[in-house]
């Protein structure tokens, strides 16, 4: 009984799906069949009883059939794309055939609006602007000279201060310059006492020798007399003997008395170059006493200040540096060929008028200054040529300062015969456009030099012609321009 259970089990699958594939295939290949299917309303007689009956269908297998429905669908979905693509390429190539032309306009020429300026030829005589820096003229490190404590100050030796030519800087304690003067003083005091004293005693020998001398004339002449009384026998040769040796003895008395009067004399020499050295030391000390005091030596602005009551200095210890303030001047730079131009027409740059100017702030100070000399080197690291000029009056209208950055206006040279156009007016650094009959003509022209914000040019120009003095960007030779202002 089991096993017919499970044979039945195994055959029953088997046929329903048999069944269930040959009803599609029978609707596929009869379409009446179909249209019957579709009209279960249609009557039995209808059909021809002699009909013969289809033939029953071969049935397919579901693996064949599914793998053929994957193949299908696979072509499909990779065609589809290729021929949407294709389609696009021939539409986009027919309406890009079919276009239609638009309507072909006549070129028109462009007409550029200018403006220009009418040009004269004259005389000029441009400032240079140039920068430069202030400098002191003169500027001294005062450095004590003495050594010793300091024990006053001035009341300007401060930062900033100014002070007036023989103004107190500061004061040493001058005790020991002081008593030292007075030990020299007494000490030549000494000296010419002494001297005096070897005077008195040269008198005396001198005194002494003038009488030795006579009484040497007379035992001379007393031996003159006694020798022809000896000869005949008046006295005794024991008499002549006697008045010898007493002319002798004031004859080494004589002598004597003339070298005391070279020692005295040689004495006095002595002490008086003692007082002479003595004189000059006690200058020397006058010196330095003197040197205990400092001041300053012209009018000056003080700064690095280093001396303070109570200090300690030592000789050539510095106390403050001094800066003139009458002396101030504007150093700036030249270039080769400004330097140039002006030498080469008027021989020399000293002696030349220019003026300085101090900006702070909105405010704008002047003051008129000469050039006075050029650096003695030129820089191989700045090039041009360095310029000092003395300020005139460096303390009006407000007193001028070393370091402050300044404008200087120079005198330049004069030229002769060129012409001033803006500096738009100039093209690649060589051409000037002229305006003639509406086009531009381009003109060669050499530039000059500056002045204020033109230029001054020499060229293919001449009084009257009208040039371009605004920036286009395509000027060239017969461009239709068009003026809008006439200035």
């Amino acid at each position: 009984m089991s096993r017919a259970k499970a044979k039945a089990r195994k055959t029953t699958p088997s046929v329903v799906a048999r069944t269930d594939d040959e009803a599609p295939v029978s609707q596929r290949s009869s379409p009446a069949g179909e249209s019957e299917t579709r009209s279960p309303s249609a009557s039995p007689s209808a059909v021809p009883s002699k009909a013969p009956a289809p033939a029953p269908a071969t049935p397919v297998p579901p693996a064949r059939q599914s793998l053929a429905g994957r193949i299908l669908r696979l072509f499909m979905k990779s065609l589809l794309p290729a021929i949407v693509i294709v389609a696009g390429y021939f539409g986009y190539d027919y309406l890009v055939a079919t276009k239609p032309e638009p309507p072909v306009r006549p070129k028109q020429e462009r007409a550029f609006t200018i403006q220009s300026a009418t040009v004269k030829a004259a005389t000029y005589q441009p400032q240079l602007t140039l920068f430069g820096s202030i400098v002191a003229g003169r500027q001294v490190d005062i450095r004590a000279l003495v050594s010793g404590q300091i024990i006053e100050t001035g009341e300007t030796l401060r930062e900033g201060g100014q002070v007036g030519e023989g103004d107190l800087l500061l004061k040493i304690d001058p005790i020991d310059y002081s008593t030292g003067l007075a030990e020299l003083r007494a000490q030549l005091a000494e000296t010419q006492a002494k001297v005096s004293e070897f005077e008195s005693s040269l008198a005396t020998v001198k005194q002494s020798l003038k009488y030795s001398r006579e009484q040497l004339k007379i035992a001379k002449a007393d031996l003159d007399r006694a020798k022809p009384l000896a000869r005949r026998r008046a006295i005794t040769e024991r008499t002549v003997d006697d008045r010898r040796q007493a002319m002798l003895q004031r004859q080494l008395a004589a002598d004597e008395l003339e070298n005391n009067l070279k020692v005295w004399e040689a004495r006095i020499r002595q002490q008086q170059a003692a007082a002479l050295r003595l004189e000059n030391t006690i200058e020397r000390a006058e010196r330095r006493l003197a040197e205990t005091v400092l001041t300053a030596p012209f009018s000056a602005y003080v700064t690095e200040v280093g001396a303070q009551v109570g200090r300690m200095v030592g000789s050539n210890d510095k106390v403050a540096t001094l800066i003139d303030r009458n002396w101030i001047e504007a150093r700036f730079n030249l270039t080769d060929r400004q330097f140039g131009r002006i030498v080469a027409k008027e021989g020399t740059l000293a002696g030349r008028e220019i003026t300085v100017q101090w900006k702070l702030g909105q405010t704008t100070f002047t003051y008129p200054a000469i050039v006075e000399r050029i650096a003695a080197r030129i820089s191989s690291a700045t090039g041009g040529v360095e310029v000092y000029a003395r300020v005139k009056n460096p303390n009006k209208p407000i007193p001028l300062r070393p370091g402050a950055f300044v404008e200087i206006k120079v005198p330049d040279t004069t030229f002769e015969n060129v012409f001033r156009v803006p500096a738009t007016a100039l093209y690649n650094g060589t051409t000037v456009f002229a305006v003639k009959d509406g086009r531009l003509q381009p003109r060669a022209v050499t530039l000059a030099a500056g002045i204020d914000e033109d230029l001054l040019v020499r060229g293919e120009l001449s009084d009257g012609d009208r040039i371009l003095v605004s920036r286009i960007s395509t000027p060239g030779a017969g461009i239709k321009v068009q003026e809008a202002e006439v200035k």
